[in-house]
């Protein structure tokens, strides 16, 4: 997969995202941070800041669209599964312009990144799964 410059906010974002499960930072640090990284050059630097700012705003939201969708609580997810599946979900819900199958490739080669051996088979389940209903924060299940 070429590494964009919209594929290297979503990396960066899933790392922030990471951050903000594990240790709660506040989300300006955590921009501030990722900022000053490697790779923030050579990201969409306005994409990174406004889906990682919008996933940890709607986090909440966010869960409870994914939580009847998996097999476990969200507190016995791997910390970098929740991040991609956050991510995701929020790119479904405020990003309608992106195709959902854009999205999940994202998601998997996210999971595949950063996740464990077959975190990205677990991912495109509940993706698939969320396909199935219609696009947008609010929508019922």
């Amino acid at each position: 997969m070429s590494r964009t410059p919209r594929h290297r906010a979503r990396e960066l974002a899933v790392q922030g995202i990471y951050q903000w499960l594990v240790a709660r930072n506040a989300a300006d640090a955590i921009v501030q941070g990722l900022r000053e990284s490697d790779g923030f050059a050579r990201s969409d630097g306005e994409y990174l800041e406004e889906v990682l700012n919008g996933t940890i705003a709607n986090a909440a939201a966010l869960d409870a669209q994914l939580e009847p969708l998996i097999d476990r609580p969200l507190s016995q997810l791997s910390p970098v599964e929740h991040a991609v599946l956050l991510l995701a979900a929020y790119e479904l819900a405020h990003r309608p312009e992106l195709p959902f199958k854009v999205v999940v490739n994202e998601a998997i080669e996210l999971a595949k990144t950063f996740g464990g051996t077959d975190g990205h088979k677990f991912v495109n389940g509940v993706l698939d799964r969320l396909g199935s209903q219609p696009r947008g924060l609010g929508a019922s299940p």
